[in-house]
């Protein structure tokens, strides 16, 4: 059947459209150095995201479950760049197709030809002759962009994770906020209390947490890159931080670094807020300080009892120091649980619920009478 020319005239114009939607989702996404909205990598990433969504919804272990995820945000990049070539692929096809003999066949040629710069197929005449330098141009623009992507992805990675492998030693792994201040005070048994290396270590997780902020709402495929030991999470690192200042802020604050704990605790909840917010969780600028937290006391009681295990020095009664800790907490709870669920990290102590139940995975700690490692 032959197709009027107003018929491909339309579909020309439909394949523009489908060309420039292409691009704006690879500015947006690639060049833009701030979080912007596309359709297209929307779609792109719920798919992919329900896809593994559903394959991990059978599998009940958790490492099993974790070395499936770990593929998950290299198959978000890779749908990414197929979305891209693909939408593009069509929308050229389309526009090839009023501007070259032979009907479709012929213009999905002259296009895929142009598009991946394979030459074999060059359209006579020269009313195709600017679509195909545009086809040519924009398939070497888009892999070559996502070839510079992969880079920065990448640096920020490493950034992230040194920060993290850090913190496993100090913090356990999983990493729980009460097992960071216990291994602090108790400084792997050399009878010297280190906590006196707390205002540092809050000052780093404060501008960590400004660096993740900032590439983790720009690049949201990092948001579902894993740490490399199953056991060990962003979320839950900087959640173990987070509960470790609001616990000496709370239960000692005579001897709390005051300061650097809250400036940590600002930039710690605002990371999390902003990043949880990027992915699409609805949550409030600010939370409300009258609000609940799903922990509960006597959870909080067997974090004070760990705590003396090890001497700490506990300056206020549990009970007292109580409504602090809830009033610290309730602002970051709510966006690290969010998080924690969203990208299925390792169910620890104090982290929320899973989608997929499973029991929580206390901090591993040497067994007694062998040297500390």
């Amino acid at each position: 059947m032959v197709v009027p020319l107003v018929g491909r005239v339309v579909a020309a114009v439909a394949g523009g459209l489908l060309v420039g939607a292409a691009w704006t989702s690879v500015v947006k996404t690639l060049v833009v150095p701030r979080q912007v909205g596309s359709w297209l990598t929307r779609w792109t990433d719920r798919l992919v995201n329900g896809a593994f969504s559903v394959a991990a919804s059978v599998i009940t272990d958790y490492r099993r479950r974790d070395r499936l995820l770990t593929g998950q945000a290299p198959a978000i990049l890779l749908a990414q760049l197929a979305v891209w070539l693909g939408a593009s692929l069509v929308g050229f096809w389309l526009l090839m197709w009023p501007l070259v003999k032979g009907g479709l066949g012929a213009a999905f040629t002259a296009a895929g030809s142009s598009l991946f710069t394979l030459g074999f197929a060059e359209p006579s005449g020269a009313a195709p002759t600017p679509v195909v330098f545009t086809a040519a141009a924009s398939g070497l623009v888009i892999v070559a962009l996502q070839i510079a992507y992969l880079p920065a992805l990448y640096a920020a990675f490493n950034r992230r994770e040194t920060e993290v492998t850090l913190m496993n030693a100090r913090a356990g792994v999983p990493s729980w906020g009460p097992e960071l201040l216990a291994r602090t005070h108790f400084a792997l048994g050399s009878g010297m209390s280190t906590l006196d290396t707390l205002p540092d270590l809050y000052t780093r997780w404060e501008r960590w947490a400004a660096d993740v902020t900032e590439s983790h709402t720009t690049y949201l495929p990092l948001v579902r890159f894993r740490s490399p030991r199953p056991l060990s999470s962003w979320v839950i690192s900087l959640l173990a931080v987070l509960d470790s200042a609001a616990l000496i802020l709370a239960l000692a604050p005579e001897s709390a670094p005051t300061v650097p704990a809250r400036l940590c605790l600002r930039g710690g909840f605002t990371c999390l807020t902003q990043v949880a917010r990027a992915m699409g969780f609805e949550l409030p600028e600010e939370a409300d300080p009258a609000g609940h937290i799903s922990l509960t006391f006597e959870e909080f009681l067997q974090a004070v009892e760990r705590m003396r295990q090890v001497d700490f020095p506990i300056e206020r009664d549990p009970a007292e120091a109580w409504p602090d800790f809830a009033g610290w907490r309730v602002n970051y709870e709510q966006a690290a649980y969010a998080l924690a669920t969203a990208t299925d990290a390792v169910p620890a102590l104090w982290s929320g619920p899973r989608r997929h139940p499973g029991p929580v995975i206390a901090p591993i700690r040497p067994p007694s009478g062998r040297p500390p490692r």
